[in-house]
């Protein structure tokens, strides 16, 4: 029986046992700690104590998934926080997972970021002593162990070289007992669970070491090893004091988002009062007051008001952005100099901000296919381990050897193939890919695509939104020659059709005529000094034939329609302008060898004249849901490895079929879901940018792999065979791991190829943004 299947064993009939024998106590409240998702699931998360590996991942996980209602368990390795999902069904019963986790030997508790911050703090400072006392110890001990080394080999008698051994003594027991408590802690907790973890085969190595070299001291032995011991441990602590520092850099990004968030907000009502509300109250629809200095608390569209934001997570650009009525505004900005009025329209858990700390969570727990074979070979660990050791035992002393020699070489097997190097080699680059793929502006919506990302042969482009930007705009701008612009302008802000908005902007600060009225699908008409104004669509107006004229001299351009009594009608051109640099990121893929293809649902006069643009040869235009699925999946069928850049309703079931995904994240909510990730800002840079940190994590996956192979390949026969001291075998091991995680590491270079230029961002229109009501007059 494997170690896990008796840990899950011993969870059951602890469980078992705790129905039977425990008394009962008062319940608690946990539902604070829960969130009910849109498929009526439910989640918690934990702060789970002892991670050490890949095996205690696996081991918890599974353990947990057995619970009653249990859907998944996913612990993420990176921040030791445990999310435990519940079936809509079931009634989530957190002391279950609880009760589990102490069964399984992990001390565990309902996350609470400023405790776990607290408690975090505490285990580095712990660490670090530990580290320091350790140092300590190896510096004097080495200086011993050198004296006797050179000693054996001169004049130094048997008196002088035991003093020097029993001194060795007095400074590395104390020490040893000190500075490897994590490790005898993590080992104790394992058996009292049933279960053997990695600290195990560490404690066994550590203690056998010193108990060798105190024998050898009594009976006044050439040789003693409280060097190798202390050394050990000072290169262990090293290891977990650099992957402490990993996890809590890693995290600084999400801490960082939740410090975007205002605690509290104040509510307009309707009858002009203010009253200040927690912000986790806000409702859409409601008006809030933002004034300066103040942070955003929720999603929302400006109804009255000037200033400029800081909305760098949005646009990854620090410079300020100009905002006023009809701009949308993110959660977490920060208002500069003018007070706001803003209608919301995502709080409570839906905002921007909320998304971007889901994505990040998401990509932190996903497992990818390299990770799930390090998890394979990390379970094997510990039998394969005893049994390397015990072998080593019973061969020498089957040859012929002494105890002294076969317990050496046995205690040389335990320390030297410690995988502290496996257990790192995927979730370190899966880490460092995910913050440097953030600061380039994507966020990872799942993990695993990494490696789908490094395959991608294909790139498979929508037009609006993708290759455009997703706010409309004037084609000629905001020239109003005839004064007919503004007048328009003012009847489009009682309009919520997008296209209005492209017109509302002109406004310039004027309010909506009075008593418009706006009719679905066609436009909105008002009576203004015994004159009927309209505007919307060409029958609306009466427009045909111009409407048609500019769509002959505008063929990428859609048209909105002006008409004033029975003036002849005006004719808008709006369009959406390409994302900044699109033609540069189109020009690097195809250079790259890879096949680029616009699939579009838009009119074909449309899509062609952006193709031209673009240089882009292969396009398809008025092309179905079911349509667009049917040419990705054909491009599959013929070998293709296709990376799908969308972002309408449409786009979503495209987004699911292809190999890979991604979307800005102005996308509707389900292409968002559908896509593997999303992208910030308005540059089209970050396709290149996935692309490049796919092949790059790849890489160094495999790299770090092999190189964990090999070294257990190369170590075990050596050691195995005598040739390695426990002091060689620990700084074997220690190193292997530093190799890994330098190697790790160099998944933060930045991509290459063209860099994305700064662009302001002031809106996300995933739905059509409502045309708010303004002050002042013309």
């Amino acid at each position: 029986m494997c170690c896990t299947d008796m840990a899950l064993a011993y969870v059951e009939a602890h469980a078992s046992w705790s129905a039977a024998n425990t008394k009962p106590s008062l319940e608690r409240d946990y539902t604070a700690f829960m969130t009910r998702g849109p498929d009526g699931t439910t989640r918690a998360a934990f702060a789970v104590e002892g991670i050490r590996c890949a095996s205690c991942m696996n081991a918890i996980e599974r353990g947990l998934a057995d619970l009653p209602g249990v859907a998944a368990a996913r612990l993420n390795f990176s921040d030791r926080r445990l999310a435990v999902t519940w079936r809509p069904e079931a009634e989530p019963d957190v002391a279950a997972v609880l009760s589990a986790l102490d069964a399984l030997g992990f001390r565990a508790q309902l996350f609470d970021p400023g405790r776990h911050s607290d408690a975090e703090t505490a285990e580095t400072k712990r660490l670090i002593t530990a580290l320091a006392v350790a140092g300590f110890a190896s510096m004097n001990v080495m200086l011993l162990a050198i004296s006797v080394w050179a000693g054996n080999v001169s004049d130094m008698t048997s008196e002088n070289r035991d003093l020097f051994h029993w001194i060795q003594a007095v400074i590395a027991l104390p020490a040893a007992a000190y500075a490897g408590r994590p490790f005898y802690e993590g080992a104790f907790r394992g058996l009292r669970a049933g279960r053997v973890t990695m600290d195990f085969p560490i404690t066994l190595g550590v203690v056998l070491t010193l108990v060798m070299s105190v024998v050898e001291s009594l009976s006044g032995a050439t040789h003693a090893y409280f060097d190798g011991a202390v050394m050990l441990l000072f290169f262990l602590l090293i290891g977990r004091v650099l992957e402490q520092s990993m996890r809590r850099r890693t995290r600084m990004l999400a801490e960082n988002l939740a410090a975007l968030r205002s605690e509290g907000a104040t509510v307009v009502d309707a009858d002009g009062s203010l009253r200040d509300v927690p912000a986790s109250e806000l409702v859409p629809g409601a008006r809030i007051l933002v004034r300066p200095g103040e942070r955003i608390p929720a999603d929302g569209v400006v109804e009255r008001g000037m200033s400029d934001l800081d909305h760098s997570l949005v646009t990854g650009e620090t410079a300020a952005v100009s905002v006023s009525g009809g701009d949308s505004v993110f959660a977490g900005a920060l208002n500069g100099n003018g007070a706001l009025t803003v209608r919301v329209t995502a709080a409570a858990g839906a905002s921007l901000l909320d998304e971007v700390e889901t994505l990040m969570r998401r990509a932190l727990e996903a497992r990818s296919r390299a990770l799930v074979l390090a998890d394979r070979a990390t379970r094997l660990y510990v039998p394969l381990v005893h049994a390397a050791a015990a072998l080593t035992l019973a061969g020498w002393l089957a040859a012929g050897a002494g105890w002294h020699t076969a317990l050496l070489s046995a205690v040389a097997v335990l320390i030297v193939t410690c995988p502290c190097a496996l257990g790192l080699a995927i979730p370190a680059v899966q880490v460092v890919s995910a913050g440097a793929l953030f600061r380039e502006g994507v966020l990872l919506n799942d993990g695993t695509a990494l490696e789908r990302f490094a395959e991608i042969d294909t790139i498979v482009f929508d037009k609006t939104g993708t290759l455009t930007l997703p706010e409309p705009s004037l084609t000629h701008g905001d020239r109003d020659e005839t004064g007919a612009l503004s007048v328009a302008a003012r009847l489009a802000l009682s309009s919520r059709h997008p296209m209005a908005a492209a017109l509302a902007k002109a406004a310039d600060g004027a309010e909506p005529f009075p008593d418009a009225q706006e009719a679905a699908g066609l436009g909105v008409r008002a009576i203004v000094e015994a004159v009927e104004l309209r505007l919307g669509s060409a029958r609306f107006c009466g427009a045909e034939a111009e409407a048609a004229a500019a769509l002959a001299d505008n063929p990428d351009a859609s048209v909105i329609c002006f008409r004033a009594g029975d003036a002849p009608p005006i004719v808008f051109p709006v369009h959406q302008a390409l994302r900044p640099q699109a033609a540069e990121v189109v020009g690097a893929l195809l250079s790259s060898d890879r096949r680029v293809m616009i699939l579009s649902g838009d009119r074909a006069s449309a899509v062609e004249a952006v193709a031209a643009r673009l240089g882009v040869a292969e396009w398809e235009a008025g092309l179905t849901p079911r349509e667009k699925i049917a040419r990705i999946e054909s491009l599959q069928r013929a070998g293709r490895r296709v990376l799908m850049v969308g972002d309408g309703l449409n786009d979503a079931p495209a987004l699911a079929a292809a190999h890979a995904s991604l979307s800005p994240v102005t996308a509707a909510h389900v292409s968002q879901a559908a896509a593997d990730a999303l992208f910030l800002g308005r540059s089209l840079t970050p396709v290149l940018a996935v692309l490049d940190a796919g092949t790059r994590a790849r890489r160094l996956m495999l790299q770090n792999l092999w190189f964990s192979a090999a070294y257990n390949l190369l170590a075990v026969p050596l050691a195995a065979a005598g040739c390695l001291t426990p002091l060689i075998a620990a700084l074997a091991m220690s190193g292997s791991s530093v190799i890994v995680t330098l190697n790790a590491l160099r998944a933060r270079a930045s991509s290459a190829g063209v860099r994305p230029a700064p662009v302001a961002i002031t809106g996300r229109p995933a739905s059509p943004p409502a045309i708010p009501l303004l002050q002042g007059h013309p």
